[in-house]
């Protein structure tokens, strides 16, 4: 038990994520893919349909197979303790959930005869809030805009190749972290944010 003690689930949102994603790769993997087609990942559908709203967060739990599950999940295991410091669990997962549900809208809506999948959009999201994580109020971060214009300007030059990867869900994702990041710093939120989950301990 003395042993056990020593592990500190550190980024409980992060963590918690990062299992979910691997318990529904394996579902998928049991049921023939047959939950990752029908839950986890998003489509156009009718607005009677509940499982519709349930798949616009749902799909960004999903993946493909196991590479696709890993280039995510190193990511946002690298990235994802470090915000959560940052910003505190509550503020993490809002930010997840928002980017999810903002880039399943968006896709269903421009491409209605395609479906999406994978945690991609929240990985852009991380790496650029990761990039203002130091940001004074009132200042632009060179690192931020080096960012910015070496990982969005790529998709946006990958957009125009048919590659079967959903570079709409990497803008978006990263231009949702930008927002996140710039906002919380102007406004001092993140601090708040923080300083009210560390009372609650």
């Amino acid at each position: 038990m003395k042993f056990l003690r020593r592990f500190h689930y550190n980024a409980p949102v992060t963590l918690t994520f990062a299992l979910v994603c691997l318990v529904v790769l394996f579902l998928g993997k049991i049921t023939d893919n047959w939950t990752t087609a029908h839950l986890f990942r998003t489509y156009r559908a009718p607005l009677t349909d509940p499982l519709m709203y349930f798949r616009l967060f749902g799909h960004a739990i999903g993946h493909a197979n196991w590479d696709h599950f890993l280039g995510n999940m190193l990511y946002i295991l690298m990235l994802g303790p470090i915000l959560e410091e940052k910003y505190g669990s509550k503020l993490i997962l809002e930010m997840m959930a928002i980017t999810a549900v903002i880039t399943g809208i968006l896709f269903n809506l421009l491409f209605p005869n395609s479906a999406l999948l994978g945690a991609s959009g929240i990985v852009f999201m991380f790496i650029i809030l990761a990039s203002v994580t130091n940001a004074e109020k009132g200042r632009i971060p060179i690192t931020f805009i080096l960012i910015c214009v070496l990982y969005l300007g790529n998709e946006l030059i990958n957009a125009f190749h048919d590659d079967n990867i959903s570079q709409l869900g990497h803008i978006i994702g990263g231009a949702s972290g930008g927002f996140f990041g710039l906002f919380l710093v102007a406004t001092g939120g993140h601090k708040k944010e923080k300083e009210a989950e560390s009372s609650t301990f």
